[in-house]
């Protein structure tokens, strides 16, 4: 019987987040650098499908349906019973499987040395391409402004 360690619900958030975004080549790579490697079964292997992203007017107002995107997900379970989850963009088989393994062994003792090893590297990867993305908009941005005129 598959057990379920419940991590704090804010952290696992962050994290199946964090592997959902990541680019596949820096979450592969990082990936492949970790060891050892756990022993698995699946419980769902990885499977190819659309969901239909939503979005929202003004983001509050009504929602509507903005169109589908592909997605891969999986889910497996290790040798101790813990169960892992893996939901990304894409096709990519190889990353959903990764990210499941993730979840999977953060929810136990090897949270601490993965964090150090996978999350960290790819987080701090992600700020700073997210930092220079957003150097290169201010670097094109414009004040406007109104002079005031001494008619009033």
């Amino acid at each position: 019987m598959p057990k379920y360690i419940e991590p704090d619900n804010a952290d696992r958030k962050t994290w199946l987040s964090l592997l959902a975004k990541a680019p596949e080549a820096d979450l592969l790579q990082l990936w492949d650098a970790y060891a050892p490697k756990p022993e698995f079964q699946w419980l769902r292997g990885p499977e190819v499908g659309s969901v239909m992203v939503r979005g929202r007017m003004g983001g509050a107002g009504n929602r509507f349906n903005l169109g589908e995107m592909t997605v891969t997900r999986c889910s497996l379970t290790l040798a101790d019973g813990t169960v892992g989850h893996g939901y990304v963009q894409g096709r990519s088989k190889a990353k959903a499987e990764a990210a499941a393994t993730i979840d999977a062994l953060m929810q136990g003792d090897a949270s601490l040395d993965l964090r150090g090893q996978v999350l960290d590297p790819l987080s701090a990867s992600m700020m700073a391409v997210k930092t220079r993305r957003a150097a290169k908009a201010a670097a094109t941005k414009v004040e406007f402004f109104t002079l005031v005129r001494g008619e009033d």
